[in-house]
C-alpha cells in the first residue's frame, strides 16, 4: 500500500459522513445523500466510495480496496477518491 495518497487529504484520514447525513437508495432518484434541507444525487462510483467511507477505514485503505475491486489504476482512483472527497467536504456532506 501506498503511504501517501495525496498532499491535501492525508493517506491516514478517515473519511465518514458528516452528522446527520445519509446515504440512502431513492426509488425514483437513485442513491442520495440526505443532508438538513439539502439532497445531492450520488453517481454510482460516488456510491461506491461513499458506501467505504465508515470512519474506520483510511484514505489509502478505500482507494486499495476500490482498485483492487474494479481492477483499476490505483494513482487515477487516488485522485478521483480525493476529489469527490474534498468537494463533499467542502459541502460539510463528509467529515476528513
Amino acid at each position: 500500500m501506498d503511504a501517501r495518497v495525496s498532499a491535501a487529504i492525508p493517506a491516514d484520514a478517515k473519511p465518514r459522513l458528516m452528522r446527520g447525513v445519509r446515504l440512502r437508495e431513492d426509488p425514483a432518484r437513485g442513491f442520495v445523500l440526505l443532508a438538513p434541507e439539502r439532497v445531492l444525487t450520488a453517481n454510482p462510483t460516488a456510491v461506491e466510495v461513499l458506501k467505504r467511507c465508515d470512519g474506520e477505514r483510511t484514505l489509502a485503505a478505500i482507494v486499495d480496496d476500490l482498485a483492487a475491486t474494479f481492477l483499476a489504476d490505483r494513482v487515477r482512483i487516488a485522485a478521483d477518491v480525493e476529489a469527490l472527497l474534498a468537494d463533499l467536504s467542502a459541502k460539510r456532506m463528509v467529515a476528513l
